[in-house]
């Protein structure tokens, strides 16, 4: 009987053993395998990283140190009102019957800036008159002072290309223009040049009367 169970001992201390020296084996085979591919594995990031970048280059901006001003021009120009506008643009090109494999389709979302006011620079003596005790104004006809795009906010939405084309580089030059022209148009359709010669009107009126004129007329020229 002690004879038995000196053998189930014996045997399971032989796995136990048996296990020990298994798990040390295959931490060891880890160890070194480890050892061998993680060169391997920090090189190939190297390697991958190194032609991400030549692919996609992150471009380097070195502005000149050196500014050219080629003129300075005072301004006299009353901002009487602003339109934030939103545009949608559709750019294409190649859209024949090989789009498929030419073609280049981009939708634009532009958002844009349009002042408007009046050039007091154009005022001179002659505009300004009295008449039966109170000043008269003969204003300068209202215009479109800045019509811009917000490059922040402006986005391409879509774009669609062929099989054999990355995109045409010039066809969101020409949306961006277009776009500046839509949202000028836009403005002047909705009627910022007639708010603004409004705006400009009541803003002097009331801008006289409060250095004593009491009967200011401002009418446009």
């Amino acid at each position: 009987m002690r004879k038995e169970k000196w053998t189930v001992f014996l045997v399971i201390s032989a796995i136990i053993a048996f296990l020990v020296i298994s798990i040390y084996l295959i931490d060891s085979i880890n160890k070194t395998v480890n050892n061998i591919i993680q060169p391997i594995v920090q090189a190939n990031s190297g390697i991958s990283t190194q032609v991400a970048e030549i692919l996609h280059p992150t471009p380097t901006i070195r502005p000149d140190p050196i500014t050219i001003i080629h003129a300075i021009q005072p301004l006299a120009r009353l901002e009487t009102i602003q339109y934030s506008v939103e545009k949608v643009i559709t750019g294409e090109t190649g859209q024949g019957l090989f789009k498929t494999f030419v073609g280049d389709k981009l939708l634009f979302i532009a958002h844009g800036t349009v002042i408007a006011g009046v050039d007091l620079s154009k005022l001179s003596l002659d505009h300004i008159q009295e008449r039966d005790g109170g000043l008269v104004i003969s204003l300068p006809e209202p215009e479109i002072f800045i019509a811009s795009l917000d490059n922040e906010q402006s986005y391409i939405y879509d774009r669609q290309t062929g099989i054999f084309t990355k995109g045409n580089p010039q066809l969101e030059t020409e949306v961006r223009r277009a776009a500046e022209k839509e949202i000028e148009a836009a403005a002047l359709q909705d009627g910022i040049l007639k708010l603004a010669k409004q705006n400009a009107i009541t803003y002097l009126t009331n801008f006289l009367r409060d250095l004593g004129y009491d009967h200011v007329i401002v009418e446009q020229q």
